[in-house]
């Protein structure tokens, strides 16, 4: 079904001023020092979290590189 007037162009950008996407936040890794991103494991130190270290050594995370 169409609508039955059309959509003035001012109305159309100002229901999609909400539709801007943002940063994605970074913090710093303890162990490492290196930026990471929340809730993700530290490509050098494998670190997610206080006591929770990763190691997936086919990926390269969390293991030592020569």
């Amino acid at each position: 079904m169409l609508p039955a007037f059309r959509q003035s162009y001012g109305r159309t950008r100002r229901r999609r001023s909400h539709h801007a996407l943002t940063a994605t936040k970074q913090t710093v890794d303890p162990l490492s020092g290196m930026p990471k991103q929340h809730h993700r494991a530290c490509k050098d130190s494998g670190y997610v979290r206080a006591g929770l270290r990763i190691s997936v050594p086919k990926l390269g995370i969390g293991v030592t590189r020569d």
